[in-house]
This record gives C-alpha cells, structure tokens and sequence, in this order.
C-alpha cells in the first residue's frame, strides 16, 4: 500500500503531512519511527495527520514526534496544514482542531499565515510542573542550568534566558532538561537572548524531536516568558536558526504568531 503525502516547512522546522479525511489507514507508532528517519525514511520534526473534523471546525489535526509520541500542539506544522487546507477551498481563513483546543488561522496581507495558538497558562499545574512552584522562576535540581520560566502553550515550554543563546551546548542540555523531573510530561526547552524590546534570539530543543531549525509554540513561549520578566513587551520578533517569527501576545490572553510556509515537495512511501 503506498500513502501520498507533502513535505513543507515553517522556517526550516520541517513536516510531513498526510491527509487521512479519505483514508482509514492510520500509521502507528513503530511506522512513524521509521517515517521519520532521516537516513531510512522521509525524515521531519514532526508527522501531521489531518482528519475530518470532530467538531465546529475545518479539520482535525493530529501531531507526532519523530520517536512516535503524540504532541499536544505545533504552531508552525498548523500554519503550515493552515495554508494547504486554504488554498485547497480558496478560503481567507479557518478553524484546525487539535488536542489542545480549536487553533484559529488566517492568511496576512502579505501572504504569511497567522495563528492563534489559544490563550496562555502560566500556572504550575498547566504546565504541568510535579509540584506547585512560581512559574516565573522555576527551581531546578540536578540540572546544569536551574532557573527557567514556565509556559503551556498548548505544551509545556521552560524557557531559560542567557546571555548568547548561541553559545550554549544545546545537544548536551536539551535532553537532560527536557526530561528534569520537574516535568512530569517532559518539556520544551527554550534557551532565550533579548536584543531589544522588540526582538529576541532563540534555540529549542523540541520535546521528542531535538534540535528543530524553529518551534512555532516555543517562539510564543519565549515571548510570554520575557514579557512577564519585564524584558520586552508584549509583541516582538522571535529570531530562530530557521529565520524569524512575529508573535503577539495579545490583550485577552491568547497568542499570536505569523510567519511563512513553504511546500519542499509531494511524494509517496509503502508502508
């Protein structure tokens, strides 16, 4: 049996996307695994499935980690299924069901795709955290960096600001801060550098997938987390190793984040 599916990208953080609203067939986990191998697979930051709706929206969206754990939310792998799902019905705007709620999408004047990634929770057991702590400054024990700030961005985010985000070993403490006990569900792990009140250079490593070239919710996350330090305001570019993002985090306490997308090819695999 062979399964079509479209590579895209946001800013280098990378997707396959399948379309199951005309199929039953769904991969599993051991599929996916090997899906997302780079060498033996496709490769991609994550799997997109997208089902027919489930409820008042346009479709359903289903997000897997390369390691086949499912993923509450991905901010630029929605833009991206945002944008097919679009140009398919020739619509300005629509509504993707995820795990985490309904995300609510629109193109911009420019053509980049926005979306609203829901409102932000900030407190320790949405996180969640294995205990209650002041998620402004989280302590960390056992762990080479030990305070971070704290956001669910329909995902748990740790957001560690340093002088030179560029120089930290992220390969070496990603993993072992994404899985500090601290965080019974694991987190994402955002190593942040303000410029200016306006702009703020980032790195992830992306539960479940590693170092990505741009994490849409963790872009979001970074911009609460410095907003609430008093670091920036509430709007800012996010700098990426992929390019750069425009996240607002707007007055009723959702968020906003705009970028492009880009279509790197169309294929088909056997499974």
């Amino acid at each position: 049996m062979t399964i079509p599916f479209i590579k895209m990208h946001g800013l280098g953080n990378d997707f396959v996307i399948i379309d199951h609203r005309l199929s039953d067939n769904v991969l599993n986990s051991s599929q996916i695994t090997h899906l997302g191998n780079r060498r033996r697979g496709i490769g991609f930051d994550q799997l997109l499935t997208i089902f027919p709706a489930r409820g008042d929206g346009d479709v359903f969206l289903r997000i897997n980690n390369p390691d086949g754990s499912e993923a509450e939310a991905c901010g630029n792998g929605t833009r991206c299924v945002a944008d097919l799902i679009m140009r398919e019905d020739n619509l300005p705007k629509i509504t993707i069901e995820t795990v985490a709620g309904n995300l609510y999408c629109h193109r911009t004047s420019n053509k980049d795709v926005s979306v609203n990634m829901g409102i932000v929770k900030t407190n320790w057991d949405d996180i969640p955290l294995i205990k209650s702590a002041d998620t402004l400054r989280v302590q960390l024990e056992d762990a080479p960096f030990t305070e971070c700030c704290c956001v669910n961005i329909g995902n748990p985010h740790a957001v560690f600001f340093c002088d030179d985000a560029d120089t930290v070993d992220l390969s070496t403490i990603g993993p072992i801060l994404e899985k500090n006990k601290m965080f019974p569900k694991g987190a994402n792990i955002e190593f942040a550098t303000v410029i200016s009140n306006h702009q703020i250079r980032m790195r992830v490593w992306e539960r479940g997938a590693g170092i990505t070239e741009a994490c849409g919710s963790g872009a979001c996350a970074v911009l609460v987390a410095s907003a609430r330090n008093g670091l920036t305001g509430r709007q800012a570019e996010v700098v990426l190793d992929g390019g750069s993002l425009e996240i607002e985090w707007v007055d009723d306490g959702s968020i906003l984040m705009t970028g492009p997308t880009t279509v790197s090819f169309r294929g088909q695999f056997s499974v």
